[in-house]
């Protein structure tokens, strides 16, 4: 066993070098790594860290098997929770949920659980042979979506023996995997692999399909048993202030957009995006950290983050803050703005903003932020970057009768997942709002869960 109470280190590409690039940050474990930090784990009994895992993976018996040396048997261990293993153990934040739970770091680092999910996935990717189609057992099911909430409702349903079709309104599967999230942190070769695996095993996909435009939720329910709506959140919000028409104004969703989906970074690329000089990037959370590195890669001078609490409240990774800062990006922090400022041509040329204090807690239970009285400041910038969250799109409640959703756009579930149309079911951010990619999968497998269960009650009834 290993003792050491620090983590076996994750190499990463050197930030002088990835700054300019958009290869994967973080390299992967070696062999030798990967079964020294397996060692590191106390096989607890009770099993502490699953209890935090929404998919629930067996996370002590894949880490035995790892550090046995049984990858492949560790990969099986967890396909049984998880279908998508390379994704969930690049972004996945391990560690408010599963390592938060390890034992080992009550006096130490928690095992590097997602690190070890990661090394499993990747040797089972490259060395992998065909998997096994489940047995059908003769009933069809629709999937709308195909972000992490419909990729894991779809492969729990392939398993349990459910035809199952995912229809995708991009011309790629893989939502916010693909449109979102940036190369450097999860490479869309590793989400083509994870989709190939449900392909083989016997999911199809139907990408340029818009539900709710080329097709209907209700002519769905014609063919399919039941539907699944996992349609994310891909609505952008703003900050509703002076300016934010102005040319270099930008949702990080299209900004993230234009460069994971469309490869905009590319000379070659059709796909147009400005290379500005000095940007500005509202928000605090992985997709601000998301859009100021991709900024820094596009060949900005300086990015700054603007976020209108203190460090402590970041709701960004730890990881993903600490790799912003050694790549060069800048922070202000209790700093809001209150007007883009452009030139004759309407051009962004400034951010103007209030230095704020935090007063009494708000209704997230975090202190809410009060402008300084005659604080205001100008930042010099040429872009500015809204990313301060997401709404859900509301096609689908529009074009299905029945279905109803909160008053900010997400719709609404029973303790199933089933909508208020029955036979309909939905997760992940389109019910939530902006989550996480670990959460929506949570919600795409207890949905695939009440599918089951509604599926094969009704046929019951039936005989």
């Amino acid at each position: 066993m290993n003792n050491s109470p620090k983590k076996n280190p994750m190499p990463t590409q050197d930030p002088a070098s990835r700054v300019r690039n958009f290869n994967e940050v973080a390299l992967g474990y070696t062999e030798e790594a990967a079964k020294s930090e397996a060692e590191r784990c106390l096989n607890c009994k009770n099993k502490p860290c699953t209890t935090g895992c929404p998919v629930g993976i067996d996370i002590p018996s894949f880490i035995r098997e790892v550090a046995g040396g049984n990858y492949e048997e560790a990969y099986k261990v967890i396909q049984k929770s998880s279908s998508l293993a390379a994704v969930c153990g690049r972004v996945c934040p391990q560690e408010s949920q599963c390592e938060s739970k390890c034992v080992r770091g009550i006096k130490g680092e928690p095992v590097g659980i997602g690190r070890l999910e990661r090394f499993v996935a990747d040797c089972h990717n490259s060395h992998k042979s065909a998997d096994e189609k489940p047995k059908q057992n003769g009933h069809k099911v629709a999937v709308v979506g195909s972000g992490p909430a419909s990729l894991a409702c779809a492969g729990e349903l392939n398993n349990r023996g459910y035809a199952v079709t995912v229809f995708e309104a991009l011309h790629i599967a893989g939502g916010v995997l693909v449109y979102g999230i940036p190369e450097f942190r999860l490479p869309k070769a590793i989400v083509a692999e994870e989709i190939d695996n449900l392909k083989e095993r016997g999911v199809k996909f139907e990408t340029n399909t818009v539900v709710g435009r080329t097709v209907l939720v209700d002519e769905l329910l014609k063919e399919f048993d039941a539907v699944f709506v996992g349609t994310g959140a891909g609505l952008p919000n703003f900050m509703k202030i002076k300016g934010e028409e102005l040319n270099g104004v930008y949702s990080a969703n299209e900004f993230l957009t234009r460069i994971n989906l469309m490869k905009a970074y590319r000379e070659d690329s059709d796909t147009p995006i400005k290379h500005s000089k000095e940007v500005a990037v509202v928000g605090g959370g992985n997709v601000a950290m998301d859009a100021a590195r991709c900024a820094l890669r596009l060949g900005a001078n300086k990015v700054t983050i603007v976020y209108r609490r203190s460090e402590t409240e970041l709701p960004a990774r730890k990881e993903e803050v600490e790799h912003a800062k050694e790549e060069g990006v800048e922070f202000k922090f209790l700093t809001a703005p209150v007007e883009v400022v452009g030139d004759d041509n309407k051009n962004v040329i400034g951010l103007r903003c209030n230095v704020m204090t935090l007063g009494e807690p708000d209704a997230s239970g975090r202190r809410r932020p009060v402008p300084v009285e005659g604080s205001d400041f100008t930042l010099d910038v040429d872009a500015v970057i809204v990313a301060i969250g997401t709404s859900p799109n509301p096609l689908i409640k529009n074009t299905t009768p029945g279905i109803e959703t909160q008053k900010w756009g997400g719709i609404v579930v029973d303790e199933s997942l089933m909508t208020t149309r029955e036979g309909v079911y939905a997760g992940g951010d389109a019910v939530t709002g902006a989550a996480t990619v670990i959460l929506a999968m949570g919600a795409g497998k207890s949905a695939a869960e009440s599918i089951d269960e509604y599926i094969k009650r009704r046929h019951a009834e039936k005989k």
